[in-house]
């Protein structure tokens, strides 16, 4: 099965300026096998998050998606929702809800009203989510008392709790510590590793992006350059065409003063 399928697709933030054909992401062609963990890598302005977001439909965009081989402009918000879970980058702005009561907001797709009670397949729906992201025993702080490290996690938890079989992260790893940016890719390796789980991730770390992904979509100018394999992109100087510089060898320097 197709995860995600996507045809002579442009995006741009104002359906104005799309119209005036002046999308940031333009003519994108991809298919995605649901199982597959897919990282977006590109410099900054390439359309990585442009790209992400309007294959989730939070954009105005043109061309044909196809969400688990249904067409999107057919989907609800719900729907969309129930296909999809996307994780933005992480916001100073929230609210200051109990770490439980965020994780259970995972849920709320799967509620039959509005001010649904939750039942006994949410609550150990998101009792899971908080045991595998390790922040059970955060469960009744408040969002406000975390750490960056910690609400990170706990948004993941969420994102988890949405029981989405797609899960679209927008640089999940941005302004986290070492420590926990390992933590996080334990977690996500987990998640993958359930039958038809696809990852699709926006990466400026492109050792976490080798690390978890086996399949690689290289953005530049808002357009794709290539997609491939990991061996593709390495044996083909594709890292290089799309950055601009020999990244290879800069990894690789990096690798010698760890050795």
């Amino acid at each position: 099965m197709k995860a995600i399928e996507c045809r002579g697709l442009s995006a741009a933030y104002d359906k104005r300026l799309l119209d005036k054909g002046e999308a940031v992401i333009r003519d994108i062609e991809i298919e995605i096998n649901a199982g597959s963990s897919v990282a977006i890598l590109g410099p900054n302005g390439s359309g990585k998050s442009t790209l992400l977001k309007s294959l989730c439909g939070m954009i105005p965009h043109k061309g044909s998606v196809k969400l688990l081989e249904k067409e999107a402009e057919n989907l609800n918000r719900r729907q969309i929702a129930k296909s999809i879970a996307y994780m933005t980058q992480l916001s100073e702005i929230f609210f200051s809800y109990s770490v439980y009561e965020t994780v259970m907001m995972g849920r709320y797709i799967h509620s039959r009203s509005a001010f649904g009670t939750a039942t006994a397949e949410d609550r150990e729906t998101v009792d899971k989510a908080l045991r595998s992201t390790g922040v059970e025993e955060l469960k009744d702080r408040q969002l406000s008392s975390l750490s960056g490290g910690e609400l990170q996690r706990v948004f993941l938890a969420r994102t988890f709790a949405q029981g989405s079989p797609v899960l679209m992260l927008d640089e999940p790893n941005n302004h986290l510590d070492l420590k926990v940016q390992s933590e996080l890719a334990g977690y996500l390796k987990e998640w993958c590793a359930q039958p038809d789980h696809t990852l699709i991730g926006v990466y400026h770390d492109i050792p976490l992006a080798l690390e978890l992904a086996d399949e690689f979509i290289l953005m530049k100018d808002g357009r794709m350059l290539a997609k491939g394999s990991r061996e593709d992109i390495l044996d083909k100087g594709l890292l290089e065409e799309t950055y601009g510089f020999e990244v290879r060898k800069y990894l690789g320097r990096i690798e010698k003063l760890l050795n």
